[in-house]
């Protein structure tokens, strides 16, 4: 059976979601194909849920300053792990509930089954085929873990994992300074737990200025230990792992991977594009316009690859709603880049970076 429509999304997240704001205001006639976990990466994995634990960490950090106010008593103040991580996945739990819910007067054009391109206008679901005039793949993105540490995965944890952790381990490493690598490293350290944390670089939260790479990289190392190299794992020891760079080795209980996420494109079929795909698997697409190349098939949010922030995201989504319902392709000139790190001190990066 093959059903007809003028417009396909692939996702429902926040690219997919906005997306399909803008289809609405044209046509009745879209398919949002999601068999995934509901509620966008951003609510369910992301900058929501770790913001609660980083209230939480925050709050009870406080209790080092207490003598000074007066209020003695802060050393005998405990966290209890599966308390803490109760509350992260209630509050998660509703910022996802409340994304659902907002869906609910479409729920109607949503099939709950994954998608296989057979050709630019032609979707394969297993039991049924769907062609549009035009799709938008909007599939988010998914940590990665190299194939060398695939021996290791269960005692890795990911960023889609986290938040589903009942206790937390007592030494930690982080592997990756980025945004979500000081956010949550922080917090981590903040509760109590021994962090230590590998970079290649002196870029924590992606700074690029050299001056206030140094401050943010002495700041935080007052909180977490930071090893400057390579991060490497090289083997278990009892129910923990020894990891390790250039400069030693630690044994730690579990590692959280921050190093980064991939588009999310696995057995979509985009050989079946009829385009050139890079050695990453990915299709040639215009930054602009965000459609592959001639095609009548775009790509919005996290999957493209290009800055995977929620806010970004949406504005993808908008771009590919306002083309796949357009008589003709428009290019949008993007926003000025903006992405904050909701660590202590507050890292926050507008605009491009200087050219010497």
């Amino acid at each position: 059976m093959t059903r007809e429509v003028d417009v396909a999304i692939i996702g429902a997240g926040t690219a997919g979601l906005t997306a399909q704001e803008i289809i609405v205001e044209k046509t009745d006639s879209y398919v949002i194909i999601d068999d995934g976990p509901l509620g966008t990466t951003c609510a369910r994995v992301g900058c929501m849920p770790s913001k609660a634990l980083i209230a939480v960490a925050d709050d009870f950090h406080k209790r080092l300053f207490f003598d000074e106010y007066g209020i003695s008593g802060a050393n005998e103040l405990r966290p209890d792990y599966p308390r803490v991580m109760d509350r992260v996945r209630s509050l998660r739990d509703e910022f996802a509930g409340g994304v659902i819910h907002e869906m609910s007067p479409f729920m109607d054009k949503l099939i709950r089954k994954r998608a296989r391109f057979v050709d630019p206008n032609t979707l394969d679901l297993g039991d049924e085929r769907i062609r549009a005039k035009r799709i938008i793949i909007a599939t988010g993105s998914k940590p990665w873990i190299p194939e060398n540490w695939q021996p290791y995965k269960d005692l890795i944890i990911d960023t889609d994992q986290f938040f589903e952790l009942e206790d937390l381990p007592g030494k930690i490493a982080v592997f990756g300074l980025g945004p979500i690598g000081i956010e949550l490293g922080q917090a981590l350290h903040r509760l109590g737990v021994e962090v230590i944390a590998f970079s290649r670089r002196k870029t924590a939260g992606g700074l690029t200025d050299p001056d206030l790479q140094t401050y943010a990289f002495k700041h935080f190392s007052k909180e977490m230990n930071i090893k400057l190299g390579t991060a490497e794992i090289h083997r278990r020891s009892g129910s923990g792992v020894v990891v390790g760079c250039e400069s030693g080795e630690w044994t730690v209980d579990r590692i959280l991977l921050a190093t980064g996420r991939r588009p999310a494109i696995q057995g979509l079929g985009l050989e079946n594009l009829g385009v050139e795909l890079d050695d990453r698997g990915m299709p040639p697409f215009d930054p602009g316009t965000l459609q592959i190349k001639d095609l009548p098939v775009f790509l919005a949010g996290d999957v493209n690859g290009q800055k995977p922030i929620l806010h970004e995201a949406a504005d993808d989504g908008t771009i590919t709603g306002y083309n796949a319902t357009a008589d003709s392709i428009s290019c949008f000139k993007k926003r000025t880049p903006l992405a904050i790190t909701f660590s202590s001190p507050n890292i926050a990066i507008a605009g491009f970076p200087t050219r010497s």
